[in-house]
């Protein structure tokens, strides 16, 4: 623990790389600490279609293995470590991670979000294969097919009705008999004629072909008489919520309600000096990789400007500021 990085970059995915990228330009000599998924979310998607760039798509491991590249070429030093804790109550801020503890003057939390799963072993089987948690990402392959929506509150309705643009018929499953999104997004889902609700019901499991994998069906069994049946779709989308990866800060940051982190208006800096946020971890609305690598650039670029106006110092031993 004798260096003492400029700057460390907590977690990857096109946030962390992009925040790496510009760092590692910028002579930081970043340190990253990538986590036990490198790449983050992307890595378990299969076709992407919608990032700049690629026209004709890329696989979502490629791009990430695309990123890490570019990042390593500038200088960036990458650890495959998870992060256990932080302590950013006082300067230079302290990483504990499993491989061991690490100093460093600035702060990039990349750490991402994650979508709330169904737990059953056939959602993992078919993830990226006809079960997504992403409309926005993968409803364009559905066109003119059959899909299952799962979830009750403001974002499975929205994904419902985004995925009518494309689907013949979107399912809306929810295991209550009246949803919990707000009531504008209600009426217009109820109203919409592609759009069909089946109350009191859970998905008990994803049914499919092996080669080529795909979805065919799903099981759904009845919250109320246990009854089981099988429908037909061709893929279906949870919407169950997302949570952001920010345990390990043990309530060091200000958060919303939900535990996404705050920043300030336009900015990626947080509450804490020299500790600024990146990607899905500050961000409930977009998720995508395209606005998170936006706001990986946004944050490098706060952290360079925010270390020259402490003129790169050498701190004091570490105590309370």
């Amino acid at each position: 623990m004798s260096r003492i990085y400029d700057v460390a970059i907590l977690g990857s995915g096109p946030a962390g790389y992009t925040a790496a990228i510009y760092a590692a330009r910028a002579n930081l000599q970043p340190l990253m600490l990538v986590g036990s998924q490198p790449g983050g979310q992307l890595i378990t998607t299969t076709e992407v279609e919608n990032y700049p760039g690629f026209p004709e798509g890329i696989q979502g491991p490629e791009l990430m293995e695309r990123f890490r590249e570019q990042a390593k070429r500038f200088g960036t030093e990458i650890v495959v470590a998870t992060v256990e804790g932080v302590d950013l109550t006082r300067r230079p801020f302290t990483i504990r991670a499993d491989s061991g503890e690490y100093q460093a003057r600035s702060v990039i939390i990349s750490t991402g979000a994650a979508a709330k799963r169904l737990d059953i072993p056939s959602e993992s089987e078919f993830f990226g294969f006809g079960v997504s948690a992403c409309a926005t990402c993968d409803g364009f392959f559905f066109r003119g097919k059959r899909v299952m929506v799962v979830g009750g509150g403001d974002t499975a309705i929205e994904e419902a009705t985004f995925l009518t643009r494309f689907c013949q018929e979107v399912i809306v499953v929810h295991r209550r008999d009246q949803l919990r999104a707000s009531k504008i997004m209600q009426e217009r889902a109820l109203k919409n004629p592609k759009i069909r609700f089946l109350w009191n019901a859970v998905v008990t499991e994803v049914l499919g072909e092996a080669e080529p994998r795909k979805v065919t069906r799903a099981k759904l069994r009845d919250t109320r008489t246990g009854e089981v049946s099988e429908h037909p779709i061709d893929g279906i989308f949870v919407a169950i919520g997302h949570h952001p990866n920010t345990g390990f800060l043990a309530g060091q940051l200000p958060t919303d309600p939900r535990g996404y982190l705050l920043t300030e208006p336009g900015t990626s800096r947080t509450a804490v000096a020299g500790v600024f946020a990146a990607g899905d971890v500050a961000d409930p609305v977009y998720r995508q990789a395209v606005t998170a690598a936006g706001s990986g650039c946004q944050a490098a670029i706060d952290a360079e400007r925010w270390l020259a106006e402490q003129e790169h110092e050498e701190p004091a031993p570490a105590t309370k500021t």
